[in-house]
C-alpha cells in the first residue's frame, strides 16, 4: 500500500502521468493508484467504479489504457427464439446490457410471438470486412494507370497482405477516383473476427508494396472514409460491410389477434408511413427502421463488440406485407459488423455472454461462429421490430415506457 501511497502523491504533484503509472507499479495496483489520485484530485469518491469486478490484466494492451475500475450495466436476456439459417440452428437465448427501460421486455415479447409462428428464417448475403487508403499523384491521368495497374497485379497484392495474417483473405480491391485521388477498397475475409484491426495491419503492408512498385503514388492516409468504418454511406449500404444478413418470418393472422391485439393491415401501415414515408420525410437515408439500433447497441455491449460500429451496424430496412390477414416481415442489415474472437469478445463476462448463444472463441471452419452470431443477432432485430410496430398499432407504447422505464402502475 505504501507504493500505491507514493505513486497518488506523484501522481496529484503532476510528477508522474496516468499512462505512466503502469510502469512503476504491476496492472492492478496501477488501477487503484490512478483511481485515488482522480479522487483527490476532484475531491471526490468513486466506490462504485472501484468496487465492479476487473481484472486490468485482462485489459492492458488490449481494451483500454489509464484504467481506474469498471462501468456497471444491467444485463438482461430475451428469449427464446427460434432460428433457422445457413449457420445458426436451433433455439437461442440472448443477452442484451441496457438502461432503456422496456428494451428488453419488447424484444422478449416479439421473441415469443415469432416462437409461435415457427423459426425465424435467415440468410447471410456477404461477408466481408474493408479497409479504403486513399492515395494520391500528380494528375488525373496517373492516378488512373495506378488503377489499372493495381487491378492488372492484384495476385502480388494478395500475396503481400494475406502474408499478414493467417485468417486475412482478400477477396477484391475496388478502385474509387476522385481527380488525382484514389482510393482502393479492400474486402478481406476475416474469419471469426469482425476483423478491423486486421484489415488495417493487411492494407498498410499493401500500401507500402504499392508506393514502392508504382513510383508517383503516395498513401496519404491507411482509412480514407470511403471504407466506411464507423460512418453511414452509400458503399456500405450498396456493396456491404461486415455481413450482409437478412431474417424473415409470417405471423399468422390469429396469433397476431391474440399475442399483439393487432392486424396485419394495421403493421403494414404503420410500417409504410412510419418507418418509410416518415423516414423519407425526414430525410433518412438507411434509416428505414423502427428501433435497429436499440437492440444492436445492447447486444454489442454485452457482447464486447465495437460499439462505436452501431453507426453502420444499425441501418437497414424493414418490410412488411399483409398477405390474406398474415403478416410477412423482414430486416435487411446490410452492414453488421461482429465478431466472436479478438477485441473486447475475450473479455470474462463478454465471453459468457457470447457462450450463452453457443458462437464464443473460433468456428469450425472459420467464420461459422461469426456468421451464426450475425444470423442471431438479425432475428433478435426482427423480434424488436415486430413488437415495436404492433405497440404502435395499438398506441401502447407509452403505457410500456410508464410500466417499465418509470416503475408507474398504467
Amino acid at each position: 500500500m505504501d507504493k500505491i501511497e507514493e505513486t497518488v502523491d506523484k501522481i496529484v504533484k503532476g510528477e508522474l502521468e496516468l499512462h505512466k503509472v503502469d510502469e512503476v507499479l504491476d496492472a492492478n495496483a496501477a488501477m487503484v493508484a490512478r483511481r485515488l489520485a482522480i479522487e483527490r484530485m476532484i475531491g471526490k469518491t468513486f466506490p462504485s467504479i472501484g468496487s465492479t469486478i476487473i481484472d486490468y490484466l485482462d485489459v492492458k494492451g488490449r481494451n483500454a489504457e489509464n484504467v481506474i475500475g469498471a462501468a456497471q450495466l444491467p444485463l438482461g436476456v430475451a428469449g427464446p427464439i427460434s432460428v433457422d439459417g445457413d449457420y445458426a440452428k436451433g433455439s437461442f437465448f440472448i443477452p442484451m446490457a441496457t438502461t432503456e427501460g422496456a428494451l428488453i421486455a419488447s424484444v422478449n415479447r416479439g421473441m415469443k410471438v415469432l416462437r409461435l409462428s415457427g423459426s425465424v428464417k435467415t440468410k447471410i448475403l456477404r461477408d466481408g470486412m474493408t479497409r479504403a487508403p486513399v492515395f494520391t499523384f500528380d494528375s488525373a491521368v496517373e492516378a488512373f494507370k495506378f488503377t489499372q495497374w493495381v487491378i492488372s497485379n492484384i495476385d502480388r497484392v494478395r500475396r503481400i497482405t494475406e502474408g499478414t495474417s493467417s485468417h486475412a483473405k482478400l477477396k477484391g480491391i475496388e478502385p474509387l477516383q476522385l481527380g488525382n485521388n484514389v482510393w482502393l477498397r479492400f474486402e478481406f475475409e476475416t474469419g471469426d473476427a469482425m476483423g478491423m484491426n486486421m484489415v488495417t495491419v493487411a492494407t498498410e503492408s499493401a500500401c507500402s508494396f504499392l508506393e514502392e512498385e508504382f513510383p508517383g503514388a503516395r498513401c496519404v492516409a491507411v482509412s480514407g472514409n470511403a471504407c466506411s468504418d464507423k460512418k453511414q454511406s452509400f458503399t456500405n449500404e450498396l456493396l456491404g460491410r461486415g455481413k450482409s444478413v437478412i431474417a424473415e418470418a409470417i405471423i399468422p393472422s390469429q396469433i397476431l389477434e391474440k399475442q399483439l391485439r393487432t392486424t396485419a393491415d394495421k403493421i403494414e401501415e404503420v410500417n409504410l408511413r412510419k418507418n418509410w414515408l416518415g423516414g423519407a420525410r425526414a430525410g433518412t437515408i438507411f434509416q428505414f427502421n423502427a428501433h435497429f439500433a436499440n437492440v444492436i447497441a445492447a447486444i454489442f455491449i454485452a457482447t464486447g463488440q465495437d460499439v462505436a460500429q452501431v453507426v453502420e451496424s444499425s441501418t437497414g430496412y424493414t418490410w412488411v406485407e399483409n398477405r390474406k390477414g398474415n403478416l410477412y416481415i423482414s430486416v435487411t442489415l446490410p452492414s453488421l459488423e461482429v465478431g466472436t474472437v479478438g477485441g473486447g469478445t475475450r473479455l470474462p463476462t463478454q465471453r459468457e455472454a457470447l457462450s450463452m448463444m453457443g458462437v464464443d472463441g473460433g468456428g469450425n471452419p472459420p467464420g461459422s461462429n461469426a456468421r451464426k452470431f450475425a444470423e442471431i443477432i438479425s432475428a433478435a432485430v426482427l423480434a424488436g421490430e415486430l413488437n415495436l410496430l404492433s405497440a404502435l398499432s395499438t398506441r401502447e407504447l407509452g403505457k410500456a415506457h410508464l410500466r417499465l422505464g418509470r416503475g408507474m402502475k398504467t
